[in-house]
């Protein structure tokens, strides 16, 4: 086992993330010791979808105004459809994403939520990969856009589905075994 109690991390989701983009990988990251804190548009539950019907549901840690980016070291962002199309459109969800790439934080984003990375204009001149709806956007924004499981460019982890979450898991895991903590 990897020990990262030293990594804080962050997941950004809302109502409509897809169920396993955001339980596995904060499984994955707590069995490794990581602090997981998990933010959302409100403190209310936030309820996933699996197959395209109604998943189980999480209570949030913190809401996304009250999150300060120096206090983690990396932002993790689950996808689904209506998860990150929400977040998009939240002024303080693309501000996170965007600090969290100016400081040279990692940042992974997998299936729709590179959408997130998108608005947050990140991804220019970066490697990454995604759903495939969303590969024109990505490449609009400037992306190299890549059909592999897992795309790791400098500080950006990205993945293309639920199918690709053990990789998108280590991917992460050792990206933050590799670097002492931030802040």
């Amino acid at each position: 086992m990897v020990a990262l109690s030293h990594a804080r991390v962050l997941l950004l989701a809302t109502d409509g993330f897809e169920q396993s983009e955001l339980f596995e990988p904060r499984q994955a990251l707590l069995d490794e010791g990581a602090q997981v804190t998990l933010a959302s548009l409100k403190s209310d539950p936030i309820t996933g979808e699996k197959g395209g019907e109604k998943g189980d549901s999480i209570t949030p840690d913190i809401t996304v105004d009250k999150v300060d980016t120096a206090d983690y070291d990396a932002l993790v962002l689950p996808g689904g459809v209506g998860n990150p199309d929400k977040l998009r459109m939240d002024r303080r969800a693309v501000e996170i994403v965007r600090e969290f790439s100016e400081a040279g934080k990692l940042i992974a984003a997998i299936c729709h939520a590179p959408w997130l990375l998108i608005e947050a204009d990140v991804v220019g001149g970066k490697r990454a990969t995604s759903w495939p709806s969303l590969r024109t956007d990505l490449a609009n924004a400037g992306a190299s856009v890549l059909d592999e499981e897992v795309v790791v460019d400098g500080n950006l982890i990205t993945s293309r589905n639920p199918g690709d979450i053990p990789a998108f898991n280590r991917a992460i895991i050792d990206c933050l075994a590799k670097e002492p903590a931030t802040a």
